[in-house]
């Protein structure tokens, strides 16, 4: 090997990192320039070793990871997450362009996704909720290894940090500045490429033999295997062998064992069948320490450093300006020279060769933010961190059903980003519903890449408003899904079927038949049907029926806008609202008050279910005069004294909405209501579902309904208003703030009394008979100051 002469001796050079390190990460590229090692060996999961080629693809661009799942179960899975600025990257780059074998030399896969099956109980749950075996190459602030810390270990917490030891012992207090000190702001040196490898080796060695490996025996297990696979690659290469992995393992590596004691270590692993392949990743997500994250604060800064080791604080406030100023903050050429200024005078007064991610920091915060940590964020967020997601070429292994998404994603110009943005899709366009359609099936196989949100501007059905971003553990919704089918709709159809059999309410079944109908799934439509018509049919329970049936009428209006024939969907819907008509007037007798109030908001859906299922049904299909029954089982609700205040108020309320009573009989069943001979909690009761969920504008403009309230408030005994206030004052709380103030003045000079400007017109309660000219000129200085027009000009636009 060409690196003997150069201060190492004989046998493997072995490479001691710390993973995610832009500084390890170029150290090791200028030790293996210096060495030119015949074959590179690589802490990570073998079963990756014909992986590796892909690494050298043109549309392979980091941060990407390795993705082990178990065939059987696809969310036990694992990944090997690596940035640019990774050392284990860099080797494989390295081995790539110059023609030399690379090959993976950790603990395979299928042991470690078993372990992970056998600590099931004490296992910690990633992000997305699969088993999280132990990530070999996680890096985590408190470790120099990593990739030795098993979040499922319960001994974890008893391993010594060996950075701190370390940092404490250089006279730090903070572990992280210095490694940034010691490694990240130091140069390659063009004499010896090893001397950092060898310091490091030294130093874990004397942490080792004092602090031992704290228990974990996974550690001892991981290196025997590693050192059978670097004896293998002796006998093949002869020294001419480099190794890659954490600083952490290497005395072990070192240490002398007999090949038969290794092997004892690796008898009866527990195995699971596993397949890999190369996923993309995000910054973001190598900046969390738990679930699937590596734990790095500052991805973005990190893979700044190793793509800029030339004059890079200056590099870095030029980005921090660009930033800026595309948020429109105004920072000049000046600021950024301040700022790089002000960083160097804080590394020399800290004590530090280069100024770091602290002194930039505060750098930016004095000059470009003024003081403020607000936009200083936005510097965290873009830069510190990043949503940089990787790309992973087409040619990497995946399962049918991900290749299936990819074709769909580029069909639909809908390319994963890790940015989260919202998109509107109109559906009346073919590509926008090609989109919709797409997210929805996906959101049935719970792959939630998309969230639907409430739409700006339009209530209409032809419109949709989504929020996306694209998370790495989404790679593992993908490969789970993959035993519904190998297309997204064949996947979406059956895991459809299966949730429909499987669901445990009606609203569950028609909720899942909205469902399948904005995905466009025909196929799955007959089964969910079917359990729809057989749940109905056993279904007693009125509440149950109330409930089901808005999802179930909410769908009929998508035939109309994605051409979905839902004849049968409103036939179900139409005998669900007739079984609702007859059972609702005896299931809302003798209900207490929670049930009332939750029988009354099943009545307010229903009236909007049956409103849409009166405008969808055929005219000849005997479901047209829907509406009029459910008026006549309104007027039942409304006279029936057994019935709760809060419903008969409710009804009374619809029945005016609907024009069915007039404002004269509506205040003459209010003032019944109020009569002294009406216990004050009935009353009120019936005031709430009257008046409640924005009733307040009826009483701004019936006055006389007003009137009686405010008549019916003034004979409450003192005894009993303690009982009504709490209802009174949750009917009347959820008004708008102008509402309750209109109705303060109103109540103030005396509902029904008008001042000499503001008489009544009748029959328009509560409107004055002219317009009232001091109240407008009141807006004349508004309308001035927005229009940009003097008095005379006003006038004029007026006339």
């Amino acid at each position: 090997m060409a690196g003997t002469e150069g201060g190492r001796g004989a046998g493997p050079l072995l490479l001691g990192v710390r993973h995610h390190g832009p500084g390890s990460a170029r150290a090791v590229r200028a030790a293996l320039a210096a060495a030119r090692p015949r074959v590179v060996l690589i802490e990570g999961p073998p079963e990756a070793d014909a992986l590796i080629p892909l690494a050298a693809d043109e549309g392979m661009r980091p941060p990407v990871a390795l993705l082990a799942h178990a065939v059987d179960e696809p969310g036990r899975s694992a990944f090997w997450p690596l940035a640019e600025f990774s050392p284990e990257w860099v080797a494989i780059r390295w081995a790539l362009e110059h023609g030399v074998p690379a090959r993976f030399i950790d603990l395979p896969a299928t042991h470690t996704l078993a372990w992970g099956k056998d600590d099931k109980a004490d296992a910690e749950d990633g992000p997305t909720g699969e088993e999280q075996p132990p990530d070999p190459t996680a890096p985590d602030p408190a470790a120099s290894d990593p990739a030795a810390q098993e979040p499922s270990d319960p001994d974890v917490d008893i391993r010594v940090d060996p950075l701190a030891v370390l940092a404490e012992a250089a006279g730090y207090d903070d572990p992280e500045r210095w490694w940034e000190d010691v490694v990240e702001h130091r140069g390659v040196g063009e004499q010896d490429a090893f001397a950092p490898f060898t310091a490091l080796e030294e130093a874990m060695g004397a942490l080792r033999e004092t602090y031992g490996v704290g228990g974990h025996d996974r550690d001892l297990v991981r290196e025997a295997y590693m050192r059978l696979q670097v004896r293998a690659a002796q006998r093949e290469f002869g020294d001419d062998v480099a190794v890659v992995c954490g600083a952490w393992h290497v005395p072990a590596l070192r240490r002398k064992a007999s090949v038969a004691a290794d092997r004892a270590l690796l008898k009866g692993l527990p195995k699971v069948k596993a397949d890999l392949t190369w996923v993309p990743w995000t910054h973001r997500r190598l900046s969390r320490a738990s679930g699937y994250g590596a734990g790095i604060d500052s991805p973005g800064w990190y893979g700044h450093l190793f793509g800029a080791p030339d004059r890079p604080v200056e590099r870095w406030m030029t980005k921090v300006a660009g930033l800026f100023r595309e948020e429109d903050r105004i920072v000049s050429s000046a600021h950024v020279i301040e700022a790089v200024r002000l960083a160097e005078t804080l590394a020399v007064m800290r004590g530090r060769p280069l100024p770091g991610l602290g002194e930039t920091t505060d750098a930016v915060r004095a000059v470009m933010c003024e003081g403020s940590d607000v936009p200083l964020s936005l510097v965290r967020d873009r830069l510190v961190v990043g949503d940089v997601l990787g790309e992973v070429p087409p040619g990497a292994p995946a399962v049918p059903l991900q290749r299936d998404l990819d074709r769909a994603q580029r069909r639909l110009r809908m390319k994963p980003e890790a940015l989260e943005r919202e998109v509107e899709l109109d559906l009346r366009k073919e590509i926008d519903a090609g989109r919709s359609t797409l997210l929805h099936r996906l959101r049935l196989l719970r792959i939630e890449w998309g969230e639907p949100t409430a739409s700006r501007g339009s209530t209409g059905t032809f419109r949709e408003t989504w929020r996306l971003r694209w998370e790495p553990e989404l790679a593992v919704r993908v490969a789970e899904a993959g035993v519904w089918g190998t297309t997204v709709p064949a996947a979406a159809t059956a895991k459809a079927e299966a949730d429909a059999v499987g669901a445990e309410s009606l609203a569950d079944v028609t909720a899942l038949a909205e469902r399948c109908l904005l995905a466009e799934l025909p196929d799955a439509l007959p089964v969910v049907m079917k359990v729809l018509a057989d749940r109905a049919a056993l279904d007693t329970d009125v509440g149950h029926l109330a409930q089901a049936l808005p999802a179930l009428v909410r769908s009929l209006r998508y035939g109309d806008v994605r051409g979905t024939d839902t004849g049968a969907l409103t036939e179900v819907a139409a005998g669900l609202a007739e079984r609702v008509f007859v059972g609702l007037p005896p299931a809302c007798a003798a209900l207490d008050g929670d049930a009332a109030e939750e029988m009354r908001r099943h009545v307010d859906a229903v009236h909007g279910a049956v409103g849409l299922l009166g405008d969808a049904g055929d005219p000849g299909s005997g479901h047209g005069d829907l509406r009029a029954r459910w008026r006549a089982v309104l007027r039942t609700l409304s006279a029936r004294d057994t019935v709760p205040g809060v419903i008969r108020g409710r009804a009374v309320r619809l029945l005016l909405d609907e024009g069915e009573l007039g404002p004269d009989e509506a205040a003459r069943l209010m003032g019944l209501v109020l009569s002294p001979g009406t216990p004050p909690a009935d009353a009120a009761a019936w005031i709430e579902g009257f008046v409640g969920g924005g009733g307040g504008l009826l009483l701004v403009h019936d006055e006389r309904l007003l009137g009686l309230v405010d008549e019916w408030l003034t004979r409450v005994p003192a005894e009993a208003f303690t009982d009504v206030l709490p209802l009174l004052r949750r009917t009347f709380s959820s008004y708008e703030p102008g509402v309750r103030r209109t109705l303060g003045e109103l109540v103030r000079r005396g509902p029904g009394k008008q001042t000499g400007t503001t008489t009544a017109v009748a029959g328009i309660p509560g409107f004055g008979a002219e317009p009232d000219a001091g109240r407008a000129d009141a807006v004349v200085p508004v309308l001035r100051l927005l229009l940009g027009l003097d008095d005379n000009e006003l006038v004029e636009a007026a006339g």
